[in-house]
């Protein structure tokens, strides 16, 4: 077995993939790289379809706490069949543990460096390393313009997701700016998966696709931890969620769910209807919709839920808080912490929901 590192800074290795394929089929070959410098790789051409993509996020939570050593804590979340209260002893150290992976991120140098030293002064160094690195590849992989282009938009994400309305705004990167200016740098940082965009839909029909307006969109952080350094929040007003929550309106936490969801393989899409009513996520199950709001408090509204309910009629509607499980005939609470193993679960397999 062969392993390229770094396969983007070698144009021609790429190119040699498709003759490995080809003339050499005895040998295995893995091949890694930073997807900013593949999709840009003009050089040589792209061997098409003689390679399989396996991509990689950064950390989940779950993995986060595998991390950790809390082994015991990923099998109560995993061999959560049945929707119901979890114990308040688990339910708050969950809780503790999510809103450490808040500050930390995903990034595995920056959990390594945790989990080891338990240091967060020295794990805001290294993602501010990894910022600094982005900021590098920019302008390695792009024309003077573009990267200047590039870095502007990506410096105003944090600060756009703080807004109450995180609808991205193009006049927010600069003034007077249009589509045009940045549509090519968005696929780009998309493309290179440093960034999650999510499309609105004001119509929750299938195929979603066809009813989506690539016009509005939010746009989120890859990992948490580095929304953090970008806005140079310190672990304690990231802890507490009080602060937090109240300063940046539950920016952290919406950017969160969004990680988590891409992290699943789920399609990130919002709803918005004709007055003022906006559902953060929309997922699709078995050619079915449901809503998902997302709350970084423990406040009960339900304003949004219940505006696209009395329109579309879900069979389930799902929030995501800081609450334990709560279960109202078709309404759901889900943890943040649990927020991956209850989709997954229900994906797979439906869940078993115990009303109380």
């Amino acid at each position: 077995m062969l392993f390229f590192d770094e396969i983007q800074a070698a144009p021609r290795a790429l190119t040699a993939l498709k003759y490995f394929y080809e003339e050499a089929p005895e040998y295995h070959i893995i091949a890694a790289g930073s997807l900013l410098g593949v999709s840009v790789a003009k050089q040589e051409s792209f061997p098409v379809g003689k390679v399989n993509f396996l991509y990689m996020y950064p950390m989940s939570f779950m993995e986060f706490l595998l991390a950790n050593e809390q082994d015991l804590l990923v099998e109560a979340l995993v061999s959560q069949r049945e929707i119901s209260n979890f114990p308040e002893p688990i339910h708050n150290k969950l809780s503790e543990y999510y809103k450490e992976y808040l500050f930390v991120g995903g990034m595995p140098e920056a959990v390594k460096t945790y989990v080891q030293k338990k240091d967060v002064g020295k794990v805001r160094k290294i993602q501010n390393e990894l910022l600094a690195a982005y900021h590098r590849d920019f302008s390695k992989y792009a024309g003077t313009r573009q990267a200047v282009k590039t870095s502007e938009l990506w410096q105003s994400i944090p600060f756009q997701l703080a807004r109450e309305n995180k609808k991205f705004k193009y006049g927010a990167v600069r003034k007077n700016s249009r589509a045009a200016d940045y549509e090519q740098t968005i696929e780009w940082l998309k493309g290179a998966g440093l960034i999650n965009v999510a499309y609105n839909i004001s119509t929750a029909k299938l195929p979603l696709s066809g009813y989506t307006d690539y016009s509005k969109f939010k746009i989120y952080f890859p990992d948490t931890g580095l929304l953090g350094a970008m806005l140079n929040l310190s672990s304690k007003i990231i802890v507490e969620p009080d602060t937090v929550f109240k300063q940046y309106n539950g920016a952290f936490i919406e950017n969160y769910v969004a990680q988590e969801l891409t992290c699943a393989a789920w399609p990130l899409y919002y709803w918005t209807s004709k007055s003022d009513a906006e559902v953060d996520f929309i997922l699709e199950k078995e050619n079915k919709l449901y809503p998902m709001e997302v709350k970084s408090g423990t406040s009960l509204n339900l304003k949004s839920l219940q505006s696209y309910a009395s329109k579309y009629n879900p069979e389930l509607l799902f929030r995501a808080s800081p609450r334990n499980f709560i279960t109202r005939g078709n309404f759901i609470n889900i943890p943040l912490y649990a927020l991956m193993p209850v989709l997954k679960n229900w994906k797979q397999s439906g869940l078993k929901i115990e009303n109380h």
